[in-house]
């Protein structure tokens, strides 16, 4: 049989995180809304990242991450029923939080864009281009080509 490489490796150890954080754990520090959001492999798959993202506060994903962390063993020999590789890579769960960052770049664009759609008459909002030309214009040692 083949070696696995890291990105297949990693895809599998994913899948498997994933499943067994949604269905295998009974630890009530462990969030519902925990997610697998990716695997690194280390080049001899002897270890592996997995980074875990929890929606809530920092006290849920630290509790979350705890009891991942208490449940790594479980977690591993599940694991290593799942590939085929010679060793089982030992896993380490890290927080990711790419996605409440992306959500709240999201949050303040849509409240920036509803900011500029309340000014009136069409102006562009006060923290936008229109302040500023304002000011460029007084100045004179700046030369209007316009």
């Amino acid at each position: 049989m083949r070696p696995f490489r890291p990105d297949k490796l990693a895809s599998v150890i994913r899948n498997t995180v994933g499943e067994a954080i949604a269905h295998n754990l009974q630890d009530p520090r462990v969030s519902a809304m925990t997610s697998v959001t990716r695997v690194e492999v280390s080049g001899d798959l002897q270890h592996a990242k997995v980074y875990i993202s929890v929606m809530g506060s920092e006290t849920v994903q630290s509790r979350t991450l705890m009891g991942l962390n208490h449940a790594r063993a479980h977690i591993q020999r599940i694991l290593a029923g799942r590939i085929t590789a010679r060793q089982c890579p030992r896993i380490r769960f890290v927080a990711d939080d790419s996605i409440k960052r992306s959500a709240r770049i999201v949050q303040i664009i849509k409240d920036s864009l509803e900011g500029d759609r309340r000014a009136p008459d069409g102006e562009i909002g006060a923290d936008s281009f229109g302040e500023i030309e304002a000011e460029s214009s007084g100045d004179p040692d700046v030369e209007d080509t316009a």
